[in-house]
């Protein structure tokens, strides 16, 4: 007896093709396209990328025709796991040129697990990771040497000297000897490490040994630098330095990307990723995060006499009024230099006379309090989020 004929697939249509299973995007190289054995027709069918590849690489790592940026670091849905320990999951986010972007979050809040995967330390899980154009993981030497790493623990050589160590570190990028002597002072000098400049590694305070290292990703003027809390353990009057240099070299071009357990430093930086919990509260300009938490701005109103703010009709572009004490309102407005007129005005027209009103800007402490906090509630899917009536009665009262 005979086996039966296996089935015959049905012919496609003339003029089509079979489908065929989206190819692995290892495939999706001009290289490997060009060694496919196939017709031009089957190849361009089994290599365009899909959808969302698409849209992400437009959108990423190359020249924007309306503006003119350029992207230097693109995460599109990202996770990473370690074991049941969730890292990051589905973050995204992209970093224009010459910026300076924080990234800020409580302790184990993802900050160095998304730093690691920028520069190819980790694989993530999930999701597309890119830098200068490139995947971290296989970062080309060239990739490489536009890259000033600043790790959050000390992996330099402790029985060298500080300036060995810088000097190794020029050496290792390819700074020629008739430069690297003076590249090593000026680095030195910068993070006010010239005294010490003999000094063994092993031998310095944790503080100098932050500095040791900034000193050495800068050494070789990247054009990405990666910074996990390079100011932590260093006095206040080196880190406002510090921050000088870091917009100094942002304006010159480079891409400064920092992480920071000093909150208020969220002022120098020209974008925020607020992390919580290994996701992404926010990404926004400094100014917007305040506006997120407090769903806009924030006018303080002292009168002379008591005054009760349910007694005011709506104000055009006012949010939301509180009643913080007999004497005092807080106004959420859309744009605060725009809304005080009218708010003065209307509590005057309603019998109260305004001793004093001015825009209020809460710290950051607290506009990362309230986000967090909210993004805290909404993932226990509990009432609260950022925006009118939240913020006013979580901050403290102006003084």
């Amino acid at each position: 007896m005979t086996a039966p004929n296996p089935p015959v697939e049905p012919t496609p249509p003339v003029g089509q093709t079979q489908p065929i299973e989206q190819a692995p995007p290892v495939l999706q190289t001009p290289t490997v396209q060009a060694r496919i054995g196939q017709s031009a027709q089957l190849a361009q069918a089994a290599l365009v990328p899909p959808p969302h590849q698409r849209s992400w690489r437009e959108r990423l790592f190359r020249r924007r025709p309306d503006t003119g940026t350029r992207w230097a670091i693109g995460l599109e849905r990202v996770s990473k796991k370690f074991g049941d320990v969730v890292g990051v999951e589905d973050v995204s986010f992209a970093v224009p040129e010459g910026a300076i972007v924080g990234v800020i979050g409580p302790s184990g809040a993802g900050k160095t697990t998304t730093i690691r995967l920028m520069t190819g330390a980790l694989r993530p899980d999930v999701g597309l990771v890119r830098v200068l154009g490139d995947d971290p993981r296989r970062f080309s030497r060239r990739t490489r040497e536009k890259i000033g790493y600043m790790p959050q623990l000390f992996v330099l050589y402790p029985d060298l000297t500080v300036r060995e160590n810088v000097e190794f570190m020029a050496a290792l990028f390819g700074i020629p000897p008739w430069r690297r002597g003076r590249r090593v002072a000026e680095v030195l000098d910068l993070v006010d490490l010239t005294q010490a400049r003999g000094r063994r590694a092993s031998a310095l305070s944790g503080g100098m040994q932050r500095r040791l290292e900034l000193a050495c990703a800068l050494v070789h003027q990247p054009r990405l630098l990666v910074l996990d809390e390079p100011t932590a353990g260093i006095d206040p009057l080196l880190r406002k330095r510090i921050w000088q240099e870091l917009d100094r070299l942002s304006k010159s071009g480079v891409t400064v990307i920092v992480t920071t357990q000093y909150v208020s430093e969220a002022e120098y930086c020209d974008s925020v990723v607020l992390i919580s919990e290994g996701n992404l509260v926010a990404f926004a300009t400094p100014q917007d995060l305040r506006k997120q938490a407090l769903g806009g701005e924030v006018i303080e109103v002292v009168t002379s006499a008591p005054f009760d703010a349910s007694a005011l009709p709506p104000i055009e572009g006012v949010v939301s009024v509180r009643q913080q004490g007999p004497n005092d309102l807080l106004f959420v407005a859309t744009d605060a230099g725009a809304a005080t007129p009218r708010v003065n005005d209307a509590i005057e027209r309603a019998g109260g006379a305004v001793d004093s009103s001015r825009e209020y800007r809460p710290t950051f402490d607290e506009v990362f309090s309230v986000l967090v906090t909210a993004h805290a509630q909404r993932g226990r899917g509990e009432a609260g989020q950022p925006g009118p009536g939240l913020m006013p009665h979580q901050l403290a009262r102006p003084r």
